[in-house]
């Protein structure tokens, strides 16, 4: 099993989760998040505002999928998400193990 972790803009979270809405996923996930990237130093420009060194407010969804069907789901997010601009985001996949004995004990 994967996990795939995708941060990406508030704006986009509605639109991502409706695409995925029929994708092979055994789980979802949604957080809002905040974070800095590669775009951190286009933060620097507005030192005397109240924009200087902030987190950005993100979306984090994260999915679990089984992993014949990861690359699929991966695949669909960067056709929902990529806009081809700094701040898209980011995609991360994980090898994630399910242990269902703990599962069945909630």
């Amino acid at each position: 099993m994967k996990q795939v972790v995708a941060i990406v803009k508030p704006f986009w979270a509605e639109k991502i989760l409706e695409g995925l809405r029929r994708a092979p996923l055994e789980a979802v996930e949604v957080c809002e998040v905040k974070g800095m990237g590669r775009q951190k130093s286009y933060l620097d420009q507005y030192t005397d505002s109240e924009y200087a060194f902030a987190f950005l407010p993100k979306v984090q969804i994260t999915a679990w999928v089984e992993d014949a069907r990861a690359e699929e789901v991966i695949q669909k997010l960067v056709e929902l998400a990529r806009t081809g601009r700094i701040g898209d985001g980011k995609i991360l996949v994980l090898s994630a193990q399910a242990c269902e004995q703990a599962l069945h004990g909630i």
